[in-house]
């Protein structure tokens, strides 16, 4: 099940940010993000995971994303996608935008199943344990699964 994040879920939020990433946002950090015009999140399956979306205009940007680490390779990240893009595209997105580690290698494959195709690359932008990494901009055209 996938559900609408509240202001009562900014420390899960948070809490999730940091099992999912090595430099994690705060729950004021997600506070400040969710008061911007057109920002949601949501929040999967007894918080096991989260997508952080911001709409403006006919665009739309995941500006965070993640699975707890036991819950991976079960779907929810797909889930949670699929579901950001319905929103998106509820609320008018038709593009949606994203940003990966060019590393990640299980996060790229689900893109790419889900549509995603390359837009961008920022070199040497992540900082992967001492090792830069490429930063992908990918996007993809709303509803899911529609041909550019």
């Amino acid at each position: 099940m996938i559900r609408q994040a509240t202001p009562a879920d900014l420390q899960t939020l948070a809490q999730l940010h940091s099992q999912c990433f090595a430099e994690s946002w705060s729950a004021q950090e997600f506070a400040r993000l969710l008061a911007i015009p057109g920002t949601f999140a949501l929040l999967a399956d007894t918080d096991a995971g989260f997508v952080l979306v911001r709409v403006a205009a006919d665009e739309a940007e995941i500006l965070s994303v993640g699975v707890r680490p036991e819950r991976r390779q079960q779907g929810l990240g797909r889930a949670l996608m699929a579901a950001a893009a319905e929103r998106a595209f509820g609320h008018g997105a038709q593009t949606l935008f994203l940003e990966v580690s060019a590393n990640n290698a299980p996060a790229r494959t689900l893109y790419g199943a889900l549509g995603f195709a390359e837009a961008g690359r920022r070199k040497a932008y992540y900082n992967e344990g001492g090792r830069k990494a490429d930063a992908l901009t990918l996007k993809a055209r709303l509803p899911l699964g529609k041909s550019a």
